[in-house]
């Protein structure tokens, strides 16, 4: 089932169209490069189909426009698996190259992020530490726990690239359709 929202700004205009029953095709433009290639990983290997389209004070930096996606992205996430019973669990230690990283999901409807990765400075004109900020915004607007560890590497390209590649990996387990979302409370 295909879900749209929008968010609108002083900062940022967004459209996000999000099929969690995809085959991760994509149609990304932020305006921001790398950000577009990293959220084409996170689509294609978690098989959710996204079209994002982002406007954003680019001029000023690309943290608004980051951030933003991953509000939206979270919130849609979200209300995608509202009437759906999904595994909620989801893992995985994805290698790119030098670079190995493990994640690890729970959406659970409370927000946790532990994000240990070693990446610092610019990848070509992007701010490696917004990679925290979008899922820092996505895990907390999906109602997710979510770790993030860097196991090794040193190239910041690959390990930014094995960090969405393992979200997506983690989340793809996570949002699969089961018969009974597990819980013992009756609820999340």
């Amino acid at each position: 089932m295909k879900l749209n929202l929008k968010r609108i700004t002083k900062e940022t205009a967004i459209n996000i169209t999000i099929d969690i029953d995809g085959t991760g095709e994509f149609e990304i433009n932020t305006g921001i490069g790398f950000f577009d290639h990293m959220l084409s990983a996170l689509s294609k290997h978690s098989g959710i189909d996204l079209q994002i389209e982002a406007k954003g004070d680019l001029e000023v930096d690309f943290h608004h426009t980051v951030e933003d996606v991953g509000i939206l992205l979270g919130q849609a996430l979200k209300k995608s698996l509202e009437h759906r019973n999904f595994a909620r669990y989801g893992y995985a230690i994805i290698p790119m190259d030098d670079a190995l990283v493990l994640s690890s999901i729970d959406i659970c409807n409370r927000f946790f992020l532990n994000y240990d990765c070693r990446i610092f400075g610019n990848i070509g004109n992007f701010d490696a530490e917004l990679i925290e900020e979008f899922f820092r915004a996505f895990a907390y607007n999906s109602g997710m726990v979510l770790h993030i560890k860097q196991l090794y590497g040193t190239n910041k390209h690959h390990i930014a690239e094995a960090t969405f590649k393992s979200v997506a990996k983690s989340l793809s387990m996570a949002i699969a359709e089961v018969q009974q979302t597990p819980t013992t409370k009756g609820t999340l």
